[in-house]
């Protein structure tokens, strides 16, 4: 059985910030109506699996297709149990990617155990290289955090790897329609701080998200962000990139609202996610999750990796791609070049 799969898996969603656009929706919004629908998500965590459902499941992936976990939020970190099940991950021969707000770097036991269990790449969210922007735009929950703890969380762990190769260190950044030159800016920032890779994404919002015209790319914007892009791959530098190609993902994916057609989809056949309650999706694009015939709903509750994923389609053509989808190409694709010691741009 090869093992070439990558699972995306969310954990226990609570996050020191409280950003409008996140893809779990907000606290507030979900408080007073919690939403029910079928994929989607929340930070109100009813519904997710207790701590020993989710360390069941990972001791079953020694053996199965998955060769690399993703793991995200929400704030992973902040959750105790998420240690232990990256341990167990870990233990099962797979490679371990964790994204983070960067702020739980900044305890020393936090870095220290991520560096002893040998996790494979830090993907830490940071929307502008102006720190007021990225406050604004990314809001602490208590007031108690922000950039500068953001900035403090990847030199800390920097400063604990020394001179190890792993984990290698990274930055997403969600782009939006106002500012095109974080695309830059951000790159720039990265190489400043010493880290290892970087990743822009485009916002994906929902049409009836209240954010939505404010935020997301029209058509009109494509040419400015293009320049950005163009940009980022032609000037030099140490920070490795996802692949060329990625960067013509992204401008098809901002040029319209329709979905777009992508042929070989690798979703279902080398790429699932899990959602904190245990769903199993071929895919995070919500597209992709609301055309999901209820016969085909899976879950990983006293689940077996080496079962769940046995019989997995070949890469097939999908006519479904959107916003949300442009980043599943680092995570499948490009990883193991953003994982590579010697990648450069």
């Amino acid at each position: 059985m090869p093992r070439d799969a990558t699972l995306l898996w969310a954990l226990r969603s609570p996050c020191a910030f409280a950003c409008p656009h996140c893809y779990f929706g907000t606290i507030e919004e979900h408080k007073p109506a919690p939403p029910n629908e079928v994929g989607v998500l929340s930070h109100l965590s009813r519904n997710d699996l207790p701590p020993r459902a989710l360390k069941a499941f990972a001791r079953t992936l020694a053996g199965s297709p998955i060769e690399r976990v993703v793991i995200v939020g929400g704030e992973p970190l902040d959750w105790p149990p998420t240690l232990e099940v990256i341990e167990l991950i870990k233990e099962a021969d797979c490679q371990v990617v964790i994204a983070t707000n960067g702020i739980p770097l900044t305890r020393p036991p936090v870095a220290r155990r991520l560096i002893a269990l040998g996790v494979d790449g830090v993907s830490v969210s940071l929307d502008s290289a102006d720190a007021q922007t990225n406050d604004r735009l990314r809001p602490s929950r208590s007031g108690r955090f922000g950039y500068d703890d953001v900035l403090a969380g990847i030199r800390a762990l920097l400063e604990v790897r020394g001179d190890r190769h792993t984990p290698r260190v990274g930055i997403y950044t969600v782009v939006m329609r106002q500012r095109p030159q974080e695309i830059t800016d951000m790159a720039h920032l990265a190489d400043e701080l010493g880290v290892d890779y970087y990743v822009p994404q485009p916002i994906s919002l929902t049409p009836d998200h209240k954010l939505f015209k404010e935020l997301t790319h029209r058509r009109e914007d494509v040419q400015a962000v293009a320049e950005q892009l163009d940009r980022l791959y032609d000037e030099p530098g140490r920070l490795a990139l996802p692949d060329p190609s990625y960067a013509r993902r992204f401008i098809a994916a901002i040029s319209t609202q329709e979905s777009g057609h992508v042929p070989d989809c690798f979703g279902g056949a080398r790429l699932f996610f899990i959602q904190p309650d245990g769903s199993v999706w071929d895919c995070p694009s919500d597209r992709r999750i609301a055309a999901t015939a209820p016969e085909r709903q899976r879950t990983i509750r006293d689940g077996d990796a080496r079962t769940l994923f046995a019989t997995r389609p070949a890469c097939t053509d999908c006519s479904l791609f959107s916003r949300d989808c442009v980043n599943m190409w680092p995570l499948v694709l490009d990883m193991p070049r953003l994982l590579n010691p010697g990648a450069s741009r």
